[in-house]
Parts: C-alpha cells; sequence; structure tokens
C-alpha cells in the first residue's frame, strides 16, 4: 500500500511517526502499539499494519537497530547484563535471532568491567553484613548477569576482605 491510499487521518499519523522515529529509535511492535492508539477507531482494520509496514520498509521502526542500539545502551550505561537485556528485548517482540546479534556486539571486556564496579559499589554497602555473598549475587542476578559470570567476582571480594 502507497501512502496515497491512505485517508488524510491515516497519513497525518504516518507522517507524525516518521518524525518521531527519525529522532529516536523504536521497535516495530512499539511503533504499532503508538499507531493504533493515535488513530483510534481508525485502527480496527489493517491501517496501523500498513502505516507501520511502511515505516519499517523506509527503515523507521527497524527491530535490528533498535536492539543493537538498546544492547549497547543498557550495557554500557544502565550496567545491565544480557539475561535483563535479553528479556527485555523478548518483551517488545524482537526475534531471537536479532537479540543473538545485538548481544554479540557488546563489548565483553567492557561488560566485565561494568559488572566488577557495580559489585564493588554494593559490596562496599553491604561489607557488615552477615548475608554480604548472598545479598551481592542476588543483587547481580537481578541485573541480568548469568551466575558464572557474577559468583567468581563475588568471590574474589569476599577473599579480598578476609585478607
Amino acid at each position: 500500500m502507497e501512502p496515497g491510499t491512505l485517508s488524510p487521518a491515516a497519513v497525518r499519523v504516518l507522517d507524525r511517526y516518521r518524525r518521531l522515529c527519525s529522532m529516536r529509535e523504536y521497535c516495530s511492535s512499539e511503533v504499532l502499539t503508538k499507531v493504533r492508539k493515535a488513530l483510534g477507531e481508525e485502527a480496527v482494520g489493517s491501517v496501523a499494519e500498513e502505516i507501520v509496514a511502511l515505516l519499517v520498509k523506509a527503515r523507521y521502526g527497524d527491530d535490528r537497530r533498535y536492539a543493537e542500539d538498546c544492547a549497547r545502551a543498557k550495557s554500557s550505561l544502565a550496567g545491565w547484563g544480557e539475561v535483563k537485556i535479553r528479556f527485555m528485548l523478548r518483551g517488545k517482540g524482537i526475534p531471537d535471532s536479532v537479540i543473538r546479534e545485538a548481544l554479540a556486539e557488546i563489548d565483553p571486556g567492557r561488560a566485565d568491567e561494568r559488572l566488577r564496579k557495580l559489585a564493588e559499589t554494593k559490596f562496599k554497602a553491604l561489607v557488615e553484613d552477615p548475608q554480604c555473598k548472598l545479598k551481592l549475587l542476588r543483587y547481580l542476578l537481578g541485573r541480568g548477569y548469568q551466575y558464572g559470570e557474577a559468583a567468581p567476582v563475588v568471590d574474589a571480594l569476599m577473599k579480598r576482605t578476609k585478607e
């Protein structure tokens, strides 16, 4: 479907979301939800899906680009591990193959350094707690790191305090 066959209201929504998608990354499911909400009653048919298809065809609302951007940002800025990032992207309806590719873009060295910094910061707050090790592991697992990644870091911190 071409933009010329859409109703005037649908064309306005299409133009609006072209502008919005050019300013920030959105995945196709987010765009679909927003377009349906903007169209209201007109979204009953396949108009919303057609608008999203036009946006995706023009590389607005690209799931791959969105996933890569989110994985980088959540890993480096928010300190999330792969498990939490994967869970968030799956919740957005991103295919597993795209998620795997996006997670492969994360620099493992920087992710390990971020894990150590998070662990050390939390450890300072828990150092006097008798359940320090358990709480620190739970915190790191909640941040999306796997047990195999978090346990050695926690063990190293616990060993360092015993010395």
